[in-house]
């Protein structure tokens, strides 16, 4: 018997038990590499949804309440109006067409709040340029004829009376919105209005403007589909076909 026989004879378990510590550290890195690969892939996907599908925007101001209220998270579907149509009634979120939003300066933060909300932003879970946008509810498509106010203080949409359900109105107070106004909405463009009629810098508070009120559809960044946050106002957002059904089939 050869002396490397017999050494390996005498400790038969020598080469098992060195190698316990070299796997151990083996399946250590594994994990790690692979709870790594599950984090990079899950934030391209999160990326890849934010930019093409949805993402999160917060409401800024009162000027959509009740529907909406300051501070609350919305899920906006990006896919409308590249691959999917704008209808009437539709809540939509949209740059601004220019000279409606008031420039803000902005507020130093802490560095670490600052890191995470860029990173919540990358994924579409924060949304720090809430402020540069504007969330209204569509009444006008392009050809559609917008009026106020017929003698019941309703607006008409092609002749046609709405019956607004979503509208928030003072106390009192029977017409729609403030000053009388018609307008052709131009090919290319949409007619957006607030439900906190008397409390909204909406289209009808910009038609003396340069943009005339109009909002151009390439500005539409999606359509808001339901509030995320806080919790106990979860719920969908509707665009009211009933109130739009007649103006529809026209």
């Amino acid at each position: 018997m050869t002396q490397e026989t017999q050494d390996a004879a005498a400790n038969p378990a020598s080469d098992h038990t060195d190698s316990r510590p070299q796997r151990k550290r083996r399946g250590w890195k594994i994990f790690v590499r692979d709870v790594l690969l599950i984090f990079l892939a899950a934030l391209l996907i999160s990326f890849l949804i934010k930019t093409f599908l949805i993402r999160s925007f917060y409401i800024p101001s009162s000027s959509m309440e009740e529907t909406l209220h300051i501070d609350d998270r919305i899920i906006v579907n990006q896919l409308e109006p590249d691959l999917m149509p704008i209808e009437h009634g539709d809540v939509v979120v949209f740059k601004d067409p220019g000279g409606w939003l008031t420039p803000t300066v902005e507020q130093p933060v802490n560095w670490f709040v600052g890191g995470v909300d860029a990173v919540l932003a990358f994924v579409g879970l924060s949304a720090p340029d809430s402020n540069d946008h504007l969330i209204k509810r569509v009444i006008g498509l392009p050809g559609d004829t917008v009026i106020c106010c017929n003698d019941f203080g309703q607006l008409t949409v092609n002749g046609v009376p709405l019956d607004e359900p979503y509208i928030n109105l003072p106390d009192d107070v029977t017409k729609v919105t403030r000053d009388d106004f018609e307008v052709t909405v131009p090919e290319d463009s949409i007619w957006v209005m607030g439900d906190n009629r008397y409390n909204s810098a909406d289209s009808a508070f910009h038609r003396n403007d340069p943009t005339g009120g109009f909002v151009p559809i390439d500005n539409v960044v999606g359509r808001a589909l339901l509030i995320s946050w806080p919790v106990d106002r979860w719920t969908w957002l509707d665009n009211y076909p009933v109130t739009f059904h007649d103006v529809d089939r026209k």
